[in-house]
């Protein structure tokens, strides 16, 4: 049964469907309980279909719980010109923050400008490759920087 059918209890006559040429009128307590009937029909139909999307969607979904001081990552990045209006992030957009040792980078090998910026330094050349397009060649070389480890290489 279409939606159309469900509201209006015919079928919709279009170009392609001509099949219904007369009107009917129903009236009375027949109206009433065939109304409440399609709209059972509906609700259910409705909550099926809710009922299955809460299915696919809770499959996915894991309760998060953070305490004062953990460290957590932002998984939005939130515009320069929203940053003074609100203070309070929902929950849904942090994700815990895992310490790796191997990710730290002793402060004492960096120098820092006034502008806080620093200078990479290439420290080797790790592979070279040439990738062939179609009319030229263009030679691709992956460079370990100082201060950073292997997988981190570009």
């Amino acid at each position: 049964m279409t939606s159309y059918e469900a509201l209006y209890g015919r079928k919709c006559r279009t170009p392609f469907y001509w099949t219904e040429l007369g009107e009917q009128s129903v009236l009375g307590p027949e109206l009433v309980s065939g109304i409440e009937d399609k709209v059972r029909l509906i609700r259910d139909h409705l909550k099926a279909a809710f009922d299955r999307q809460k299915s696919y969607v809770d499959l996915k979904r894991k309760d998060i719980e953070f305490s004062v001081g953990d460290l957590v990552f932002l998984k939005l990045e939130i515009p320069l010109k929203l940053d003074r209006i609100h203070n309070v992030l929902h929950i849904s957009i942090l994700r815990r923050y895992r310490s790796d040792p191997t990710y730290i980078v002793p402060r004492e090998k960096i120098e820092v400008r006034p502008d806080l910026t620093f200078e990479e330094e290439p420290v080797e050349i790790l592979d070279g490759d040439i990738k062939v397009l179609q009319r030229k060649s263009i030679p691709l070389i992956k460079v370990l920087w100082q201060n950073h480890n292997t997988e981190e290489a570009t």
